[in-house]
Formats: structure tokens, sequence, C-alpha cells
């Protein structure tokens, strides 16, 4: 850990190493998963706002990997939003969706983006507006912006192959990994999209996102320069985001140039847009077939 800790502030300032202290001494109280030689270090960024202004701060990254020196290929894993409270968890760790990918050699990296958990940062990077008056691009913006970031830190690790990258999100997340696929970082293979989508509410309006034309719109900009394959997996009971709408934004980033292979799943337990968390025995085999026609091992190589 101290050694991963070294490395992600190398060059930082003062200010960011006395936040790291403070919040190395809260994490302690998370054990590491030893048999995933669990690490965790603090990632200094800066992005801007919905309104333009500049927020700084630290991602927090939680890595796991393989045993032995590698190089094994990089899958950064990003989270979704939780529209009650964003402080929880402390760190996202996804640690059985995180054994799943090791197992199939991968060094895993999961960013806590800044807003969430520990991060501390106010105001909020991926706020886009009220309902009625959404603005998606900015979110886009900042998050992918702190995901290069963070594979920019992965590509540095001495254990890794950097020309071999995976990308992986849940809902925001999912929209996240999209708008970073549409950037084409160095060494970006393939993406998979779970959920994606943003401005969902199960309570208040069930299946209907706010503004889904402007995100249908926004995925028609990432497929104009996403060109590695990608997998959007869904479900038929997302009350966040129902299947009239990830149809469209599918067929609008497809008709746009992008190359994604759209898998809507049957319902799943109350609400399918857990399948990510809650689901791995239902995606795993879909995830897998996918990862075997890119190039990726398909099934464990680490038992």
């Amino acid at each position: 850990m101290t050694r991963a800790i070294r490395h992600g502030l190398a060059g930082s300032c003062l200010c960011a190493c006395a936040y790291l202290s403070i919040w190395s001494a809260h994490a302690a109280d998370q054990p590491l998963a030893q048999d995933l030689n669990e690490a965790v270090t603090s990632l200094p960024v800066k992005v801007k706002n919905l309104y333009g202004r500049p927020v700084s701060g630290n991602v927090i990254v939680t890595q796991f990997k393989p045993a032995g020196a590698g190089p094994f290929p990089i899958v950064v894993i990003n989270h979704g939003r939780n529209g009650n409270d964003r402080s929880k968890p402390a760190r996202f760790r996804y640690t059985p969706q995180v054994r799943f990918f090791i197992e199939r050699g991968f060094a895993v990296f999961v960013p806590t983006r800044l807003g969430y958990g520990d991060t501390g940062v106010e105001p909020d990077p991926e706020d886009s507006g009220g309902c009625r008056d959404k603005d998606y691009g900015p979110m886009a913006e900042a998050a992918s912006s702190e995901v290069l970031a963070v594979l920019d830190y992965a590509r540095q690790q001495p254990y890794v192959n950097p020309e071999r990258v995976l990308l992986v999100g849940q809902s925001v997340g999912g929209y996240t990994t999209t708008a970073t696929a549409a950037r084409m970082p160095q060494g970006l293979v393939a993406a998979i999209n779970f959920a994606g989508g943003a401005g969902g509410d199960p309570e208040t309006h069930p299946g209907v996102p706010c503004q889904g034309a402007k995100l249908e719109s926004m995925y028609a900009q990432f497929g104009k320069t996403a060109k590695v394959p990608m997998l959007w997996v869904y479900t038929q009971n997302d009350l966040y985001f129902g299947p009239q709408y990830s149809q469209a934004w599918h067929a609008a980033f497809n008709q746009a140039g992008g190359q994604a292979e759209f898998k809507l799943l049957p319902p799943f337990a109350k609400n399918g847009h857990l399948l990510f968390s809650s689901g791995l025995s239902i995606w795993e085999p879909v995830v897998a077939e996918f990862l075997g026609r890119n190039g990726f091992h398909a099934e464990p190589v680490n038992k």
C-alpha cells in the first residue's frame, strides 16, 4: 500500500499529501483483501463542474492484481451515482465483480470519483442540473477526465500491459465508460456498459429518465468517435431507464458510428438496474463470451 500511495502522489502538492494522511486513517477501518492484493492510492485531479468552474480533489483508487509479475491487462470499473447519500460507501470496491476479472488475469482499478465517498469535494462536479433543465455534457467531461487520469496512473504500474485496456461501468458509470471510450484512450481494446445512463429515479418517475432525448443526443455524440467494440447490458425491468430509452440510446450510438452489441436481459429481482452489483451469475456468461471474442480470457486462468 505504501508503494502505491507513493506512486499515485508523485509530484503532487503538500495539501494533497495532508489529505491523503487523513483519508488513509479513515480507510484503515476497511480491511484489505489480501488474496486479491488490494491496495489503495489517492490521485489528485482537476475538472470543471456544470458551471465551468474548476473543481480540484483526490480520486480514491482501489486496485487489485492477480498473483505474479504480469504483465496483466487493465480493467477500470466505474461506479454509479447514489442520489440520496453519495458519501457511502467510503470507497467503491466491487469485490465479487473484481474476483471475476482477477480470475481472468486482469489488474483491476476501481476509482471513487470526486463528490463520492470520502473524496470530500463540493460542489459536485457530476451535477447535471434539475430534471427539467438537464445538461449531461459537463458530467460526461468531468467523469471521463477522472477515468483518464486513473488510466494514466494504471499504465504506469510495472505489472500491467498498457496496450490491453478494458473499461466497465454501471449506471452513471456506464455512461461515463461510454464517454471515456469516445475519447479513445491509448490501449483501449473494448468497453462494457451496464445499465448506463443518468437522471433516473425509480420512486418519482420509474423507468423514465430526466430529459431522455438529451441523453440520446449524448450517446449519438459518443458514437461518432468511440471505435472499439462495446457490450451494452440492460434489463427489461430497469426502474431507472426503461427499455424504450436504452434501445433508443443504443440505436443512436450505433447509427453515429459506434460498435455496440446490445443485450436486453429478462427482468432481474425487483429492479434490473442492480444487475451488475447483485446478479453476477446472470451476467457472467454474457461478459465472458464478449471478453473471449475480444482477445481476453473468457474462462478463469488463476484457479
